[in-house]
């Protein structure tokens, strides 16, 4: 087996967890006793296509389990669409050190620190949470969409820097919205320059250099309202489907990128969605 390939087939691996991991050997008639990283090593030889048809059915079993056990598809779009605007009003990952700022270190008075938040601060979170939870939601529909498509592998569970293998090649997923400032024409042109400045202009916190699958979304009448676009199904499935049936991986996914002086190179795939 070539290493490329060996590679590939761990990463699969590494991302079942260990009952699964179990169950495949049993179905394999290999020895299933041990840890995580035991049985892995039985199995790496093993036909990556038996490997593959287990992990897509055990995806479709979850996704089957999610909609029986906790919401429908067609519900938790009818939910989506009962949100009427997003607005984050605090910035994602820095709720603590606004409270901090604004409130605990502003006000000394009691019942002046009431006021300000019953004035301010209780709307400020209400509408972070109804943004955070429609983004959340709106991206378990599109993510289950690309992991279920017949050219897709998905992850069973966490592993760093990878959500899907696409034609093979690992993906970290990643869907947002064309940057307000980013012109559109250029985006839809010469996508590989779009992924680049979303490589470039990621947060520090979040910084990664691994392989991406970019879906970005954006509403061509008007930018802000580009996250109603992220609901709207049925517009997405036909973008998605039609993507990943003709796309293939080549070296031509590959891009540069600088991030702090640093240079990196990847496989990127990138799929704009307008409307």
């Amino acid at each position: 087996m070539a290493i490329e390939q060996r590679k590939e087939v761990t990463d699969k691996l590494n991302s079942v967890p260990v009952k699964n991991l179990r169950e495949l050997a049993k179905l394999l008639s290999i020895d299933s006793r041990g840890r995580h990283g035991d049985i892995v090593m039985r199995l790496i030889d093993q036909d990556m296509g038996d490997i593959d048809d287990f992990i897509k059915l055990k995806y479709q079993e979850k996704v089957a389990a999610r909609r029986n056990e906790i919401i429908s598809d067609a519900d938790l779009i009818s939910e989506l669409h009962k949100v009427e605007s997003i607005e984050w009003g605090v910035v994602q990952g820095q709720l603590d050190s606004k409270i901090q700022r604004e409130y605990v270190r502003r006000y000394t008075q009691y019942d002046e620190l009431i006021q300000g938040v019953q004035r301010q601060l209780h709307r400020e979170i209400t509408n972070y949470t109804i943004a955070s939870w429609y983004n959340h939601w709106s991206t378990v529909l599109i993510e289950d969409r690309i992991s279920l498509h017949v050219n897709v592998v998905p992850t069973l569970k966490n592993i760093a820097g990878i959500d899907i293998f696409f034609r093979n090649c690992p993906f970290d997923l990643k869907i947002t919205y064309l940057p307000r400032n980013y012109d559109l024409t250029r985006a839809i042109e010469e996508p590989h320059a779009l992924a680049r400045w979303l490589y470039e202009h990621q947060g520090a916190q979040r910084f990664g250099a691994d392989n991406r699958f970019y879906v970005v979304v954006a509403d061509t009448e008007d930018i802000t309202q580009s996250w109603r676009l992220k609901r709207d199904i049925g517009l997405l499935s036909q973008s998605i489907d039609r993507f990943l049936d003709t796309e293939v991986v080549t070296s031509d996914d590959r891009i540069a990128f600088v991030y702090n002086g640093v240079a990196h190179s990847v496989i990127c795939k990138t799929l704009l969605i307008t409307r």
